[in-house]
């Protein structure tokens, strides 16, 4: 293996990073909105945190629905062209959120955006304006959701392809650190473009880099045998895995796909399901509702102390998330355990960070970068949990049905997300609106409001542990038959 290693190519790496830059303009994507509703957004069409709680839970819904299917589409249109129109799809629906603020101010027949946020705010006007722009912003994050939904089950698949089992995790890591990336420089860039040229231009800049991001991939990808950049000695380090089996099997097992249908009978499935459904929606929670905290707590996104606070708890995310895809490998080469228990007990070990959260909202009084560092190590902790589950797939389902169980999981994540994001503007709403007649472990109005979602997120993931290990105890892989 040592011989192998000095003489072999390097370009399942440089995938690697093209996945990390793809999932990391998938983030930026999806926190314009997050770092812009509240300071630029909200003013001018007159929003409450329902109306926010309503655009961010639809596309976390309609987001599962389509992962349904994109999962099977980037199994039968190939990797290659599957990616690229995800990602088409998705740019085009990020650019198109710029149009709003004009749509809305020809349907409702106001001459200029200043006079639409001169209306008094609860006026049946405003109510109008609300509604109108709601219901337009909802059409473009559908199209966002459309294409970003291929974005993990195509991720997933080259990674499946590209790197043997004991590697996938780390690399998983890796590249899924693009969504901490993502979420680190959103707060640097995007608040500032925002001021400096409007949110719309926010919207189409970011977008945009979509589009320059499908150049490289139709350059640089190919499946591992088809690779003009990958010699003999790394394609044998990335099949590995198949030394064993008769050339027979690992050719059947390349190429015939489990039905879909079928797919929902495996206990393998429901495990993936569960570790989705249960945690996904915290991670949504973080990103789309930690600028609207902060800005509660007095530091808005126009502020430089709000810009870092959200900085430093994805700073933070990122630096402790990307280990979370090496412990199964130190797991797996240095105490000789096979991949899925390295993955299982590193999740257990990643399931206790969340707790910190319990205490995010009580030390608020304290400083405001109580909460933000322990909702970044609660989000590190979430994504390292993710590195590993979607490795699981890898391990136990054959490579041409990986990106179709990625997508089935994903949908279960998006209803999970959903749930918690909608639950959480309605809650939000309810507790301001009650004040002190509402309160939850010594706060009250909105602060109890925050206490009981930060409690929740907080045992998420060892309650979905427990069940995940209850239904697949020990390895066992999908065989083809």
């Amino acid at each position: 293996m040592t011989d192998i290693k000095k003489n072999m190519t390097n370009w399942r790496w440089w995938m690697c990073l093209l996945l990390f830059v793809a999932t990391t303009v998938n983030y930026l994507d999806r926190q314009v909105l997050s770092l812009t509703w509240k300071d630029f957004i909200a003013p001018e069409f007159h929003w409450t945190d329902s109306d926010y709680g309503t655009i961010t839970g639809f596309f976390s819904i309609f987001y599962a629905v389509a992962c349904l299917f994109a999962g099977k589409f980037v199994d039968w249109m190939g990797t290659k062209k599957g990616y690229l129109w995800a990602i088409g799809i998705w740019s085009f629906g990020a650019c198109l959120h710029a149009v709003c603020g004009w749509a809305t101010m020809h349907i409702e027949g106001y001459a200029s955006l200043e006079a639409m946020r001169a209306v008094e705010y609860g006026t049946e006007a405003a109510i109008a304006i609300a509604t109108v722009s709601v219901w337009l912003f909802l059409v473009c994050r559908a199209i966002l959701a459309l294409g970003e939904a291929g974005n993990f089950p195509a991720a997933i698949k080259v990674t499946a392809e590209y790197f043997p089992k004991k590697d996938r995790a780390f690399a998983t890591s890796l590249f899924n650190a693009g969504a901490s990336v993502g979420a680190l420089v959103a707060p640097l860039s995007i608040p500032v473009l925002a001021s400096k040229w409007g949110w719309e231009m926010a919207f189409i800049i970011i977008g945009a880099l979509g589009f320059v991001w499908m150049f490289f991939w139709i350059f640089m990808y190919d499946k591992p045998r088809e690779s003009r950049f990958v010699n003999q000695a790394e394609l044998d380090y990335m099949l590995q895995d198949e030394a064993g089996q008769p050339a027979e099997t690992k050719s059947a097992d390349d190429e015939k796909a489990i039905p879909f249908i079928r797919c929902f009978g495996y206990k393998q499935t429901w495990s993936f399901i569960v570790g989705k459904f249960f945690t996904d929606g915290v991670w949504w929670f973080y990103l789309f509702w930690a600028p609207a905290y902060f800005s509660e707590c007095g530091y808005s996104m126009e502020t430089t102390t709000g810009k870092m606070l959200v900085f430093v708890l994805y700073l933070i995310v990122t630096v402790i998330s990307i280990g979370g895809g090496y412990l199964p490998k130190f797991f797996v080469e240095q105490k000789r355990m096979e991949p899925y228990s390295g993955r299982m007990l590193a999740m257990l070990i990643f399931a206790f960070f969340p707790l910190l959260a319990l205490f995010a909202q009580p030390l608020q009084g304290l400083s405001v970068w109580f909460p933000a560092v322990i909702i970044g190590i609660a989000g590190a902790g979430h994504q390292a949990w993710s590195a590993n589950l979607f490795s699981t797939i890898g391990d136990m389902f054959p490579k041409s049905t990986i990106a179709t169980i990625t997508g089935i999981g994903a949908m279960a994540g998006g209803i999970g997300s959903f749930l918690i994001n909608k639950g959480a503007g309605m809650l939000f709403d309810y507790s301001a609106a009650q004040g002190e007649a509402f309160s939850f472990f010594g706060f009250s109005g909105k602060p109890a409001g925050y206490m009981i979602v930060f409690c929740i997120c907080a045992v998420a993931y060892l309650f979905a542990w427990f069940i995940m290990k209850s239904l697949v105890p020990k390895y066992k892989p999908i065989v083809l038959k």
